[in-house]
């Protein structure tokens, strides 16, 4: 569980894409050490505050601040330094796919540690054993399956043992094995101090391993709590959104 120490602070952030309104002054707290789900509909903005986080996308206005400090003005040799403690998984697994599964997570490794060639072969080796896939390091993206692709993403991801962990849609597709699979890295991980950050749509597995939930709506964030809380909750909308009856 989370110790409530706070590691990432989002402030009146807001965002717009022309006419579109993605976020009206959002106000979240990511807690050090816990599993906090992003849900809401198609297009309420759950991924743009993902890639806020990280830096990939700056917010019109607001501030997000991470031990402290504010990314929001952080020019991009700035936000490598970030991106070390920072990472994100993304839905597919975004996968080089000429290279080898080692490869593919030796990557990051070589372009921001001085480790060996054989420190850099026995991190993916153990990296690979945490998500169940010993045995994969010779094979190409396209001889795995797509559950598998993911996991590999997900290893390439915390390869470099980063603080936070952002997952955009990380079960979205997969079968119930994968994503058996996929929810239990993520509580190894959260085990092993990460903290994350999930976007989903998949209501059906996803409290098994979240803290917290926030849902958002309409450009905000209409309901913050505890996985019991949130999955409780008498706000029509949200109840619907968990039950699939409303987007």
């Amino acid at each position: 569980m989370a110790d409530k120490e706070p590691l990432i602070k989002i402030q009146n952030v807001s965002k717009r894409y022309g006419s579109k309104i993605v976020h009206k002054k959002i106000n979240l707290t990511i807690f050090r050490g816990e599993i906090l789900t992003l849900m809401g509909g198609s297009g309420s903005g759950k991924s743009v505050l993902l890639r806020e986080i990280i830096g990939l996308e700056k917010p019109d206005s607001g501030h997000i601040y991470f031990h402290g400090e504010d990314i929001v003005p952080l020019a991009e040799e700035k936000l490598i330094a970030v991106r070390k403690k920072i990472a994100y998984v993304f839905q597919y697994g975004a996968l080089f796919d000429s290279l080898t599964v080692e490869e593919n997570l030796a990557y990051p490794l070589r372009e921001h540690t001085e480790y060996s060639d054989r420190e850099i072969h026995e991190r993916v080796l153990s990296t690979l054993d945490r998500v169940g896939l010993e045995g994969s390091e010779k094979l190409l993206p396209a001889d795995l399956s797509g559950g598998m692709q993911r996991r590999v993403g997900v290893a390439r991801s915390i390869i470099l043992e980063p603080e936070v962990i952002l997952y955009d849609e990380p079960t979205t597709g997969l079968d119930p094995y994968n994503t058996k699979q996929i929810l239990k890295i993520i509580k190894q991980n959260q085990e092993q101090g990460a903290t994350s950050v999930l976007v989903t749509h998949d209501m059906s597995s996803i409290f098994a391993v979240t803290n917290r939930a926030a849902f958002l709506r309409d450009g905000e964030i209409r309901a913050v709590g505890s996985a019991e809380a949130i999955k409780g909750s008498s706000d029509p909308l949200l109840s619907g959104f968990i039950h699939g009856e409303t987007m």
